[in-house]
């Protein structure tokens, strides 16, 4: 039998904006609970926000606060299954999408693969991630990061 591992607090940042965003969200939270060895413990409210380097409709976004005894790996692969599976496609970069899914934080790794990196590399410059992570895990968002996004239109629904 192999060793159980102890739970990972990891966060993960979800948006959309193709088709019903706001529903593909919701959507989304719910899967995200249905990941094998995973509970979603908190998640932020939905907020709307303009596209970032992309053009596009608004994206819907929210941050989800998980318990997984998935490595951050085996998570990455999740969640790129759930993002399949709600259709996306990857065209081009930045290209709009029915659901993107982002790990943010795994507890305090920090990984630099060729397929991940954590924490997330443009988390620090982001209103739509920093917002719902604040809401949610106000001592993993240093003021002077929450400072430098103020500028960014993002409001919540």
């Amino acid at each position: 039998m192999p060793e159980a591992r102890a739970p990972v607090t990891a966060y993960v940042a979800l948006g959309a904006n193709l088709g019903d965003a706001e529903a593909a969200a919701r959507q989304a939270l719910a899967d995200l609970a249905r990941l094998p060895g995973t509970r979603v413990t908190a998640t932020s409210r939905l907020y709307r926000s303009a596209p970032v380097e992309a053009a596009g409709p608004d994206f819907i976004n929210a941050v989800a606060e998980l318990s997984t005894v998935l490595t951050a790996p085996d998570l990455l692969r999740a969640l790129q299954g759930l993002e399949r599976a709600a259709g996306r496609q990857r065209p081009y970069r930045h290209a709009p999408r029915t659901l993107d899914l982002d790990l943010l934080l795994y507890g305090a790794a920090r990984i630099d693969s060729p397929r991940l990196t954590v924490p997330h590399p443009r988390m620090w410059g982001r209103a739509f991630v920093l917002r719902p992570l604040a809401e949610i895990a106000p001592a993993r968002v240093p003021a002077e990061a929450q400072a430098g996004v103020a500028g960014q239109a993002i409001e919540l629904l």
